[in-house]
């Protein structure tokens, strides 16, 4: 007899406002969820966009107050890049590791590798000199935001995930990736489990996280479709506390660099 088949939602949220720093980011969630005609049940997955939350914490920086140096200028010229914004980079990073015009990829300080140490323009209030920098700590952020939901809708577990897009160095086009998450475990490893011929899986450690944080982009979309929150409902993970520190490659073991 053929199993029963096995369904993942991503339901996303909508009339979620415009966020400002010092908002109650789990509460605006919460009336959203609501409002929306949906609640929070356990073993959910709640996705939200690093945009929104580095907003509620203050990340938000005009460039009128950043004073370059004379690194960031050199670098600047090399990347025809602003100076102040350089500057920026330089300071959410551990290392510097390729530039071009366009474009500066760095170890961020969280330990990642990335573009511009993911400062972004888009889908910023106000004028092309606002910046905004990633949250200082999204561990840290998604087990407030997961501590308030699990009061909140009375739950026993949930997962929470922070993303954000990322490009990949052997393909084209950004994906959505973790960048700090709360209640899971972010890798499944399969190793030593029989695969369906019955053969010993020696090398499969799954991304788990990553894969749930780039389903939950799809619904989120990356221009002007406001979806900045996702429940993802049905999603195979193991419940632990996990850290974005558990999805880096160690430097030893990463060919890319």
């Amino acid at each position: 007899m053929p199993g029963q088949p096995h369904v993942m939602s991503c339901i996303g949220i909508p009339g979620i406002p415009i966020i400002q720093q010092g908002d109650n980011l789990a509460d605006i969630i919460s009336q959203a969820i609501r409002e929306a005609g949906e609640t929070l049940r356990n073993h959910d997955v709640v996705v939200v966009a690093q945009k929104i939350v580095s907003k509620a914490e203050g990340r938000l920086v005009h460039l009128q107050n950043v004073h370059p140096s004379p690194r960031a200028v050199a670098l600047a010229h090399q990347a025809a890049k602003d100076p102040r914004l350089v500057e920026l980079i330089l300071r959410e990073s551990n290392e510097i590791l390729r530039v071009r015009p366009g474009l500066i990829i760095v170890e961020h300080r969280l330990g990642f590798v990335c573009a511009n140490a993911g400062i972004d323009h888009s889908n910023v209030l106000g004028d092309e000199d606002h910046v905004l920098l990633l949250p200082e700590d999204p561990d840290h952020s998604a087990q407030a935001l997961r501590r308030a939901w699990m009061k909140d809708f009375g739950l026993n577990h949930l997962a929470v995930i922070i993303n954000d897009s990322h490009g990949r160095a052997w393909r084209l086009g950004t994906v959505g990736v973790a960048i700090g998450l709360a209640g899971m475990h972010p890798l499944t490893d399969r190793r030593g489990d029989p695969d369906l011929m019955g053969r010993t899986l020696q090398a499969t450690v799954i991304g788990t996280a990553d894969e749930i944080a780039a389903a939950a982009s799809a619904v989120m979309g990356q221009a002007d479709e406001a979806i900045p929150v996702v429940i993802v409902r049905g999603a195979r993970y193991e419940p632990g506390e996990g850290r974005l520190r558990d999805l880096l490659r160690p430097k030893a073991l990463d060919l890319f660099r």
